[in-house]
């Protein structure tokens, strides 16, 4: 099911948009949901790293020991 959302772009933003639809033959939609879908699973990488960073449990492995432990 979709839900219809409506939002304000600024002119150059929303032109882009609708040459890169234009070039791709798919809708703007199509790219605004892309776009949403990939900030959403980035945002969520961030908060996890940051709760990790956070936890004082959570052992920090350098990258040379990261390096070693992978025998690179």
């Amino acid at each position: 099911m979709s839900i219809a959302v409506s939002i304000r772009l600024p002119e150059g933003l929303a032109n882009e948009l609708t040459h890169i639809a234009d070039e791709t033959e798919r809708p703007r939609s199509f790219h605004i949901q892309k776009a949403l879908e990939s900030y959403i699973a980035d945002f969520a990488d961030v908060q996890i790293a940051l709760d990790r960073l956070r936890d004082q449990k959570d052992a920090i492995v350098s990258g040379h020991e990261l390096r070693k432990s992978l025998g690179l």
